[in-house]
């Protein structure tokens, strides 16, 4: 059985204060300073090296997090309109946007262009948009093109994107492409950066540092052709993986950058720009989910606890639990550690589907109604990517500071209400379907 963790405190104090309970059933928590820690080791890590340290979106897309974030010197790496947006109404300078999608439209790529935004071109078709677009209006903005290193995958294949049949990037080792590459460079003198994401949760440091290699040394091979240094940035994307078997950070940010130093020792010469992208690896260990148990079954011999945390928050431990495990930790009504005998039990959600597990087989101290789930490591895309399955509402998220005295927590989204999930669902335009069925129905009255 798990000891007290470093996130117990909290969890009474939020009990304590009523943001965690019966009328609260389930939520996010966000340790802010712990966060801002990560944060600095991340800008030591590469000190002494010209770089731009952006946070990708997708891991925490909530404005405040993001507001944090800029306010900490970060800049931002968005993949959707949605996502720029968010990063806009955080408050990142356009220049510290990082515009990163296998699938940008004209009208998304203008718009970033227009702001000065940076933009990674992800094939060579985009790049004859971008041609079009220049062609019209000039812009600020630093361009590069993603580069599919083919170095292989990692353990979860979902999560890799530089295999050999990636959907990411221009595949460099297929034939033909490396000299399509250096074409395309030599008929854009604009074209001043390469990027590179070999994958994120399960790629071991070495695969990214032999893709970071491999783009290393294509930029030389362009800087050559060119007979000046053309590529002057190289985005080395971000994908640390995260430990979530316990409360230790590893692999480190210093750790990464060390490798590189030694596997690819030009990159920190001074001659190229970096760009970072990491979310998960930032922000994951940094924030938890809680949830009470209502009800408690026992069913073909198994104990089950169901709980208001399942796939509508986890979705990806739920879908595929071998690859997103999280720690299971066991907590009573008043917020503090649960003790004695373990037994076996299976944690459900309240979604309606069999599948809706968090954990099976877990040895645990035996839940009742009215107990706490915690689950570790969840800072990461948890709070901000809800499947929206049974119109479960989207849980409140609040950021907490424990460094000194009682725990205080301040609230960055709301529980979604009953009246926003009926909106979401269409419920200005209720009669638009009658209205156009009108005839039809008409009809089946006569029948």
């Amino acid at each position: 059985m798990e000891s007290a963790g470093r996130f117990d405190r909290v969890v009474r104090a939020a009990v304590e204060q009523d943001v965690l309970g019966p009328g609260q059933p389930v939520a996010g928590f966000l340790d802010v300073p712990g966060l801002l820690g990560s944060v600095r080791d991340l800008f030591a890590a590469f000190e002494q090296v010209p770089v731009l340290h952006t946070f990708a979106a997708k891991a925490a897309a909530l404005v405040p997090v993001l507001r944090l974030l800029a306010d900490a010197g970060m800049g931002c790496e968005v993949a959707s309109p949605g996502e720029y947006a968010q990063a806009a109404a955080a408050g990142f300078d356009p220049g510290r946007i990082v515009f990163d999608s296998p699938a940008k439209t004209r009208a998304e790529l203008a718009h970033a262009l227009s702001l000065g935004s940076a933009v990674n071109a992800d094939n060579f078709a985009e790049l004859d948009r971008i041609d079009a677009l220049l062609a019209t209006t000039p812009s600020a903005s630093a361009l590069g093109l993603r580069i599919n290193p083919q170095v292989g995958a990692g353990s979860i294949g979902a999560m890799s994107t530089a295999s050999r049949d990636s959907k990411f990037g221009v595949p460099l080792r297929d034939p033909g492409v490396r000299e399509r590459v250096l074409a395309a460079f030599a008929a854009r003198p604009w074209l001043t950066r390469l990027h590179v994401h070999v994958g994120s949760q399960g790629c071991p440091l070495e695969l990214m540092a032999e893709g970071v290699r491999v783009v290393y040394d294509l930029a030389e091979e362009i800087n050559r052709a060119a007979g000046r240094q053309q590529v002057t940035g190289i985005d080395i994307g971000g994908g640390l993986p995260v430990n979530f078997s316990s409360d230790k950070t590893t692999p480190t940010f210093a750790e990464y950058a060390a490798l590189l130093r030694e596997r690819v020792p030009g990159l920190f010469d001074g001659r190229y720009t970096l760009v970072t992208e990491f979310g998960r690896a930032l922000i994951a260990k940094h924030g938890f989910t809680a949830a009470l148990v209502e009800y408690v079954k026992d069913a073909g011999g198994r104990r089950i606890a169901v709980t208001h945390a399942g796939a509508q928050v986890a979705t990806r431990t739920v879908f595929m639990p071998e690859s997103w495990p999280l720690r299971i930790q066991a907590f009573g009504p008043d917020g503090t550690r649960k003790q004695g005998p373990v037994i076996v039990q299976d944690v459900a959600g309240p979604c309606c589907f069999a599948g809706d597990m968090l954990a099976r087989g877990r040895e645990l101290p035996e839940l009742v109604p009215g107990d706490l789930v915690v689950l570790p490591d969840t800072g990461a895309y948890y709070f901000s990517t809800p499947w929206s399955y049974n119109s479960l509402p989207r849980p409140a998220v609040h950021g907490f500071t424990a460094t000194t005295g009682t725990p205080r927590f301040t609230l960055i989204r709301k529980e979604q209400s009953m009246a926003e999930i009926v909106a979401e669902s269409g419920g200005e335009h209720r009669d638009a379907l009658v209205s156009l069925a009108a005839p039809d129905l008409a009809r089946l009255e006569r029948a």
